[in-house]
C-alpha cells in the first residue's frame, strides 16, 4: 500500500503540472481569445479565459492545485465508499448487535464477510478476539473483558489510518493555494508598476490592466483553497460515520461480553 501511495503521488503530480501547462498554453493561451489574433493585445471583451490566461506562468501551478485536489477526491471517494461496505452502516451495526446478542458468532462473522469494508473488518477482528478469549481458561471474566477491549481497540486503529490516507493532500492544498494566489498577485503587481515607472508619465489603463491580470491569481487561488476545504470537510465527516460505527459495533460486543460473564 505504501509503495502504491508513492507510485500514486509520483504519477499524478507531473501529469497535473504537464495537464496545467497544455490547458494553459493551448486553450487560455489561444489567439482566438485576443484581439487580432495576438497574445500580445488585450483579452477579447468578456473572454474569461484570456483574461486568466494573463495571469501569467503562476496560473500553470494554481491549475495543477485544482486538478490534484480533484483527482486526490477522486481517490479518497473511492477508498471511503468502499470501506463502508456494501449494507448502511447503521443497519450493519443493528444487525452485528442483534447477533452478538443471541451468541450467533458464525452468523456475525459471515455477515462481516458480506459487507467488506473497514468497519467490517474492525468487527471482524473483534469477534475474533471475543472467541479466542472466551476459550481462555486462564484468564478470569475480568481479565478476559480488558483482553476483548485491547484487542477491539487494536483492530479500530488499524482500520482507521487507511481512511485518512491522502487527506493531508488536500488540507494541505486547502492551505497553499491562497497563499500562492496572492504571490502571484504581488508579482503581477511589481511587474505592472515597474513597467508603469519605466515609462514615465501615468498610463491609468496600462496601470489597470496590469493589476486586474495579477488579480486573475488570486481568484483562482481563492477558488482552490474553497473547493479543497469543502472537499476535505465531506471527507472528514465520512471518516467519522465510519468511526463511529466501528466504536458503536465494538462497544455492543463488549458490553454483551461482560454481561454473558458477569
Amino acid at each position: 500500500m505504501k509503495k502504491f501511495k508513492i507510485s500514486f503521488a509520483a504519477v499524478v503530480i507531473p501529469l497535473a503540472i504537464f495537464a496545467s501547462y497544455l490547458i494553459y498554453s493551448q486553450i487560455l493561451g489561444n489567439p482566438l481569445n485576443f484581439e487580432g489574433g495576438d497574445l500580445s493585445n488585450q483579452p477579447l471583451k468578456n473572454n474569461y479565459l484570456g483574461t486568466i490566461y494573463r495571469g501569467g506562468p503562476m496560473v500553470i501551478l494554481l491549475i495543477s492545485f485544482i486538478l490534484l485536489t480533484i483527482t486526490y477526491s477522486i481517490e479518497r471517494f473511492i477508498t471511503i465508499y468502499q470501506a463502508g461496505g456494501k449494507e448502511n452502516n447503521q443497519r450493519f451495526v443493528r444487525k452485528i448487535q442483534s447477533l452478538v446478542q443471541s451468541e450467533s458468532h458464525s452468523e456475525a462473522l459471515q455477515a462481516c464477510e458480506d459487507q467488506k469494508g473497514s468497519l467490517a473488518n474492525g468487527v471482524k477482528a473483534g469477534l475474533e478476539s471475543l472467541e479466542k478469549v472466551k476459550s481462555d481458561s486462564s484468564k478470569n471474566s475480568d481479565q478476559k473483558s480488558l483482553a476483548v477491549q485491547q484487542e477491539l481497540e487494536e483492530a479500530a486503529q488499524l482500520e482507521l489510518p487507511s481512511l485518512s490516507n491522502n487527506l493531508i493532500v488536500i488540507s494541505t492544498l486547502a492551505q497553499i493555494s491562497t497563499l500562492i494566489g496572492l504571490l502571484g498577485t504581488v508579482t503581477g503587481m511589481i511587474t505592472a508598476f515597474s513597467a508603469l515607472a519605466r515609462v514615465g508619465a501615468p498610463d491609468a489603463v496600462g496601470l489597470a490592466n496590469g493589476i486586474s491580470q495579477a488579480l486573475v491569481t488570486t481568484a483562482l487561488g481563492i477558488s482552490s483553497a474553497a473547493l479543497a476545504i469543502v472537499l476535505f470537510n465531506y471527507f472528514t465527516t465520512r471518516i467519522d460515520k465510519i468511526t463511529y460505527a466501528i466504536d458503536e459495533a465494538n462497544f455492543s460486543i463488549l458490553h454483551t461480553f461482560k454481561g454473558q460473564n458477569a
